[in-house]
């Protein structure tokens, strides 16, 4: 979604924009990956749009900030793994194993590529929200990293930065000619076979005008097994000024093919204790799994400066994206395999053929069925803002409209397909590919909103702002060659939030903010909410009765503290409860679902982080404590069984607690060394939140087993060396003591005990339910060289 977003917003790439230059750009509030000096900024910019900066004191609660000179300082890593190691309170699920298809998560919200999943985060890029319209995922590896000025991530339900802002909002200003002139270029290899290069180049000509433009290809051989990805992106900026008017012009094109292989069955809770993770943690479940996303964007931004009655902004967008997706799956017929075939016989009784049973005359061996699985996703979108930003007297008055567009068209195929003795899946090249599901579908959303930040003392500054949202959501499904009737739903809500900033003096501001924020339910939760006609999560489509808009309130109070020499600190306690929160839920015992309103779930907390220098050592810490837990009694659907759960039953996947050190020694002017630290507790395995692994049977007691993910620590090492001004030499050294660890972990059938297929007789191994987990990637060296004219 379009958004000018509101007085909350600091970005330093803004203040950038009003005409200082990379070296004159004070640090932001909560300098990351820096071993120089931290300072303050006291006027900062309104993003995702350049325009007036408002100083940072009167914004009623903290935000983090980060500028393109600290994601350059962490050399090595990509913006999730940045942000993750650097910002309190994100953190990131490594399922996938692809480095840019990570879960991150925020206070519990998340923002996904994994179709499905519950999104919580709104995420911006120039002015433009990125949250795909099909499931609301964000596309890590569609982000033009090398283009990026400034990271901003704000707390808590502000309904100024529009729909799915329920945990906080993540706003990427790129850079410009004007504020990044010169070439920088940075080559890097890494012992886990990633290779990367990135390129930025900006001009600011003498005619009052700027290009800008920078590209990443990436290229990962992969630490785990058939994990080969790449990608790559370019970016153009062109801008310029003409009287009181500027002008940027953005485009932006990307293409990715990345092999995310998921989860492995643990048995360390069990006798044996070595289940495939155990043997080989390098190893995949099955294979293929590749997702190749395409995007096309074009930004353009508009400013007017309109003197003592204000400013004026507004942008349009166009926006082309695809995905295709490739997945070999175990097949229903697989277990019908394995169950009928093993004494020659068929379940009815009749005497089974070799053919029936998966068995090739021509090479003598056993063809176990599979399924080879594709969609086909096409989404289009556009629209347009405006933004009127004035000074009257003690007031700072913002309203701003936006409108937005989206249409999406979705497929899903099957084919026959068999495994291979790796467990691969290679499609049956005789066997048709069959339409499984489809759907088109619109979206159309109208915002209105508006905020007045009024000084009500030189010391007390009230926030209070709205914002009405009206969303029309329409689709039509095809099952098996039949469709049905279009449905549309239409959702409206006025958000409102008002906080308050006062300066206690010392350096020390307090903090309060109430705030509340929607999100409606998007094509894929529509197309699979009806417990009669359940799916598959993530793609099967089959009905789409009404789901209600989740609704999410926070509040928030805290305090920052910013002294000499680079000190600062902040304190947040918040809590945000979700009504109608939307969930997959179980459909029986099948391994099928829906998605339903859950009453109310509930995130709670508090982050603490801080910074100091002395001397040339600069050290910053953070703490996060995260109470994630469902506020209501219901029943979940987590692919294996049915779980009950209660008000207070925590969240899978989401640690309690978080720590992160960092320290960066400046030893000589050209050489800094540093290290940094993260600590996560123990977090509950999706499928196990009641404490249970398998549901009760008859005349049975139901089976208990604690299968949490440990809690673990990892350490990290960089250096980054200037032998002269323009060349720089940086390495990485990540997980030093090649630390095992798990990042998430899920209940599920073991398919392929100890990682082979079954054979006929082996039917009843099938039936137990294991610990499935996401391994921590294992220690890699990372080195690269920058030059920069």
């Amino acid at each position: 979604m379009a958004t000018a977003v509101a007085l909350a917003l600091v970005t330093a790439a803004a203040s950038a924009e009003q005409g200082a230059s990379t070296a004159q750009q004070s640090l932001p509030e909560l300098a990351v990956g820096s071993a120089l000096a931290l300072a303050s900024i006291n006027v900062v910019g309104v993003a995702p749009l350049p325009g007036l900066g408002i100083d940072r004191d009167l914004l009623p609660y903290a935000v983090q900030t980060a500028s393109s000179r600290d994601v350059r300082q962490a050399a090595g890593e990509n913006l999730s793994e940045f942000m993750a190691r650097t910002l309190t309170g994100v953190g990131i699920n490594e399922i996938s194993g692809s480095p840019f298809q990570n879960d991150v998560t925020f206070r519990g919200f998340r923002a996904s590529p994994v179709l499905g999943s519950s999104q919580g985060i709104s995420v911006y890029l120039d002015g433009v929200r990125v949250n795909e319209p099909f499931g609301d995922v964000v596309n890590w590896d569609m982000v033009p990293e090398a283009a990026i000025g400034s990271v901003l991530l704000a707390p808590g339900s502000n309904p100024l930065y529009g729909l799915n802002s329920l945990g906080g909002a993540l706003a990427l200003n790129s850079k410009s000619g004007k504020t990044y002139p010169g070439l920088d270029v940075s080559v890097s290899d890494a012992s886990s076979g990633q290779r990367r290069t990135d390129l930025a180049y900006g001009y600011s000509g003498e005619q009052s005008w700027h290009a800008f433009v920078a590209a990443t290809l990436f290229n990962d051989q992969g630490w785990r097994e058939h994990s080969n990805g790449r990608l790559g992106n370019l970016y153009l900026k062109l801008g310029g000024t003409s009287g009181a008017s500027e002008w940027n012009l953005a485009l932006l094109g990307g293409s990715s093919s990345l092999v995310g292989n998921g989860l492995l069955p643990s048995y360390r809770s069990d006798e044996n204790g070595q289940g495939l993770y155990e043997t080989n943690r390098r190893s995949i479940y099955t294979y293929a799994d590749e997702t190749r996303n395409r995007l096309h964007q074009a930004v353009f931004t508009l400013i007017h400066d309109l003197g003592e009655a204000g400013e004026l902004s507004a942008n349009a967008y166009a926006r082309n994206s695809r995905r295709d997706t490739v997945n070999g799956d175990i097949s229903e017929a697989y277990g019908d395999y394995v169950a009928d075939c093993g004494a020659g016989f068929l379940a009815d009784g009749s005497a089974a053929q070799p053919d029936t049973c998966g068995y090739d005359r021509a090479s003598a061996a056993r063809l176990h069925p599979a399924s080879f699985n594709t969609t086909r996703t096409r989404q289009n979108s556009q629209g347009a803002s405006v933004n009127l930003r004035r000074d009257v007297a003690a007031h700072k008055l913002l309203a701003g409209l936006t409108f937005d567009r989206s249409s999406v068209s979705f497929a899903q195929y099957e084919q026959l397909a068999y495994f291979t003795p790796d467990r691969g899946v290679l499609a049956d090249s005789a066997a048709g590919r069959e339409a499984t599901s489809s759907v088109s579908g619109s979206t159309h959303t109208v915002g209105l909103y508006g905020s007045d930040t009024w000084s009500v003392t030189p010391d007390t500054h009230v926030t209070a702002s709205a914002r009405y949202n009206r969303a029309r959501v329409a689709n039509t499904l095809v099952n098996a060659g039949t469709a049905q009737a279009p449905e549309a739903f239409t959702y409206q809500k006025l958000n409102p939030a008002i906080g308050v900033a006062h300066d206690a003096g010392s350096g020390v501001s307090l903090l309060a903010n109430w705030s509340q924020s929607t999100r409606v339910p998007t094509v894929i939760e529509l197309g699979c909410a009806d417990p009669e006609l359940p799916c598959r999560l993530p793609v099967g489509l089959q009905s789409d009765p009404y789901l209600k808009q989740v609704v999410s309130r926070t509040i928030e109070a805290g305090a920052r503290w910013q002294a000499g020499h680079g000190a600062s600190a902040t304190l947040s306690v918040y809590r945000t409860v979700n009504q109608d929160d939307i969930l997959f839920r179980s459909a029986g015992t099948t391994q099928q679902g829906y998605f339903s309103n859950f009453k109310r779930t509930r995130h709670q907390g508090a982050d603490l982080s801080a910074t100091g220098q002395l001397g040339d050592v600069t050290a910053r810490l953070s703490y996060s404590y995260l109470q994630a837990v469902y506020d209501a009694d219901g029943t979940l659907f987590t692919g294996a069984r049915n779980v009950q759960v209660a008000a207070g039953t925590r969240i899978a996947g989401l640690p309690r607690h978080t720590f992160k050190l960092g320290l960066d020694w400046r030893a000589t002017p050209a050489l800094t060394v540093g290290a940094e630290l993260v600590a996560r507790s123990d977090l509950l395995t999706q499928g196990n939140e009641d404490g249970l692994i398998a549901d009760a049977q008859e005349g049975q007691a139901p089976q208990s087993a604690d299968l949490r993910i440990r809690g673990y620590a990892t350490l990290g090492l960089h250096m980054n060396y200037h032998p002269t001004q323009r060349w720089e030499l940086y390495a990485r050294v990540n997980n030093v003591t090649n630390r095992r660890y798990e990042t998430f972990g899920a209940v599920a059938p073991d398919m392929f005990p100890n990682g082979r297929l079954l054979q006929p007789l082996d039917g009843a191994v099938q039936a137990a339910p294991v610990h499935f987990v996401a391994p921590g990637a294992p220690r890699s060296v990372v080195a690269g060289l920058r030059y920069h004219f």
